[in-house]
């Protein structure tokens, strides 16, 4: 589904991304996983065109798209909830949902999301005409969630989604992962919760100074050295 080759992500002098590889197979979950400025959040803003890749190579469904714009990844299913979920706190519940449904055209499909999206959440269809900033930081980012999910993706990338979170809303937001790929969305993960992403991943990778600093199964992760190294800053 997403093979990425020799990814480099670069702000002016500082690279943030140092030539990495890894591939997504549909179905998986995948954890992506290390300490804070390893590099996750820039690799999944690459993969979606919302930082520019300066060096490989990204396919996605078998188009290269590498250097496209965010709303062709959009178009293609593959889809980003941000870190510190970003809504948009002056708008409703309900249209910061349509905002994720911009690039959808056909009206029954439409129907669909908002039928899902409530399905998943009922909290967001019973809060549909609250503005986004008064609602809880864990109802926030149930929202950031829906509007992911509101265009229909099927790879759907999750950067820190328990981050901030109380222990009870970050089991039902891992309980969700679980059911989204039920339904046959394909997820990677970037989470700081190291022991609760591995218990849901398939497979996982560890990122340090930019790079890929191990992967393998989760249950090949779970006690890895590696793993261990670099979330205490070894190198």
């Amino acid at each position: 589904m997403l093979s990425v080759q020799s990814l480099q992500v670069q702000y002016g002098a500082v690279q943030a991304v140092r030539g990495i590889d890894l591939d997504v197979h549909e179905g998986e979950i995948i954890a992506l996983l290390g300490a804070n400025g390893a590099g996750k959040s820039s690799t999944l803003n690459a993969l979606v065109g919302l930082a520019p890749a300066s060096g490989g190579k990204i396919v996605f469904s078998g188009q290269d798209v590498t250097g496209s714009a965010p709303e062709r990844f959009t178009s293609l299913g593959m889809t980003l909830s941000p870190e510190g979920r970003r809504v948009f706190g002056t708008l409703s519940v309900q249209e910061n949902l349509l905002m994720g449904a911009y690039s959808m055209r056909d009206k029954a499909a439409v129907k669909a999301a908002w039928e899902r999206v409530f399905d998943l959440f009922p909290i967001l269809q019973e809060r549909r005409e609250q503005f986004a900033g008064t609602l809880s930081g864990g109802q926030q980012q149930m929202l950031a969630v829906g509007r992911a999910l509101m265009s229909n993706p099927r790879l759907l990338l999750l950067d820190e989604p328990s981050l901030g979170l109380a222990p009870k809303i970050v089991e039902q937001i891992f309980e969700l992962i679980t059911v989204l790929r039920k339904q046959g969305v394909t997820l990677m993960v970037v989470e700081q919760n190291v022991s609760m992403a591995l218990e849901i991943a398939d497979r996982g990778y560890v990122m340090a100074s930019g790079r890929i600093a191990a992967s393998g199964t989760a249950a090949e992760l779970r006690d890895s050295e590696t793993l261990q190294a670099a979330y205490l800053g070894a190198e």
